[in-house]
């Protein structure tokens, strides 16, 4: 089997619902139903979240991070960061534990520390795009957060599945992007229940448009990834993203420069790095 092969197979497979997921999802899953249903209350919630020590790293990390916790008063219960966060955002990090959980499916090192660097390279693109909606879009800046961190999610699903089909991990991921993530990153998002604005969001990205002024959820997410300094190393155009560099977009908006702007906002995204690479 080619890689073109593996690509329709996995293609086909995901439009028909047939996906693999991590065995230890289950419990991601289970608080993304409960948040479903319009009588959650806190007490379930906190329950669910506590038996995952993955999860519940990252909603008190998030909860402690700059972006949420500005006067720097540190908490560490669960019930406290989830009334801090808001059950949106709380949707928001349980999907981005599911999309990092992919990247241990790999019994290859290999392949997880590819999917590592995809996940930094998400990590930063998440971070920008909250900023980038509130001081420059004017976009919903948890959508834009939402969206910058289910960016990727067909790139990860396809590393996922290199064990089963270990011809997706040649010397070139050319075919990737129109064969495989794109078709593969529409179902993943159907299965995750993904909202419509997100959804068009990432079609945005994937259509590489970007309008200027930039304007739209999707617009924040390519200027995200524009201004990413860590790179998708499933892109075949990383060599023009270094013939056109950040400078090149130091646009004005608003009284104030873009460069700026980021400035102003680097120890916030600094901190929500760090708290979804933890």
């Amino acid at each position: 089997m080619n890689i073109q092969d593996a690509l329709d197979t996995i293609a086909a497979d995901a439009a028909r619902g047939d996906m693999v997921f991590p065995s230890n999802a289950e419990l991601a899953l289970r608080v993304q139903k409960l948040l479903d249903d319009p009588d959650c209350s806190l007490a379930p919630l906190s329950q669910l979240i506590s038996a995952d020590p993955v999860l519940l790293s990252r909603v008190v990390g998030i909860a402690n991070s700059v972006a949420y916790n500005p006067s720097g008063h540190a908490m560490s219960d669960v019930r406290s960061a989830i009334s801090r966060l808001g059950f949106n955002t709380l949707r928001i990090l349980v999907t981005a534990v599911l999309v990092r959980q992919m990247q241990g499916m790999s019994q290859s090192a290999a392949h997880r520390a590819l999917a590592g660097r995809l996940w930094e390279h998400t990590a930063h693109v998440a971070a920008l795009a909250r900023v980038i909606a509130r001081r420059v879009t004017h976009q919903d800046p948890e959508a834009a957060f939402f969206a910058g961190i289910v960016n990727e999610v067909g790139g990860f699903y396809l590393i996922s599945r290199a064990d089963r089909f270990p011809e997706l991990l040649g010397n070139s991921f050319e075919l990737w992007r129109d064969a495989g993530e794109v078709p593969i990153g529409r179902a993943v998002l159907r299965v995750l229940g993904v909202p419509d604005n997100i959804m068009a969001a990432s079609e945005g990205l994937w259509n590489g448009y970007l309008a200027m002024p930039p304007q739209s959820l999707g617009d924040t997410l390519l200027l995200a990834d524009q201004l990413a300094p860590v790179g998708s190393p499933l892109s075949e155009v990383e060599e023009l993203r270094q013939k056109a560099p950040a400078a090149d977009l130091d646009l004005m908006f608003g009284d104030e420069m873009l460069s700026d702007i980021l400035k102003e906002s680097a120890e916030e995204v600094k901190s929500l790095i760090a708290a979804l690479q933890a």
